[in-house]
């Protein structure tokens, strides 16, 4: 990774970790995704934009397997997502194959261009929901 990508990365990662993140977290109608620390084995949750398709959830994360989020899924696939205020159990599948790009456009408007904003290694998420 060249330094303009990390650098982009870190100030993303901060402005969100340290002011998005803890104002969305408390929406009532924010999408919540909810891993298991790899380390620590506590609970972790993360606000993400995306779409419900039937019985799977469809995400684009933004920092790719470097996202704390996906890291954790790696570790250990079962999830939860809260969507329209009601939390469900499900099995996260990172689709490296899938084209991202193409992906973000049959998601929300507004999250997909902040993703293509602020994304610095785009990866797509499905969620099969139980």
């Amino acid at each position: 990774m060249s330094t303009a990508p990390a650098h982009k990365r870190s100030m993303v990662d901060f402005f969100q970790r340290h002011i998005a993140n803890p104002i969305t977290r408390r929406l009532p109608t924010q999408v919540l995704l909810e891993t298991t620390g790899r380390v620590s084995g506590q609970r972790r949750t993360t606000p993400i934009g995306g779409r419900r398709d039937g019985t799977q959830f469809w995400l684009v994360a933004e920092h790719g397997e470097t996202a704390n989020y996906i890291r954790n899924i790696k570790a250990n696939n079962a999830v939860r997502v809260r969507i329209g205020g009601r939390w469900h159990s499900g099995t996260a599948h990172l689709m490296p194959d899938d084209d991202a790009q193409a992906r973000l456009e049959t998601l929300p408007r507004v999250n997909s261009a902040l993703v293509r904003t602020f994304g610095t290694d785009l990866l797509t998420v499905r969620i099969d929901l139980d």
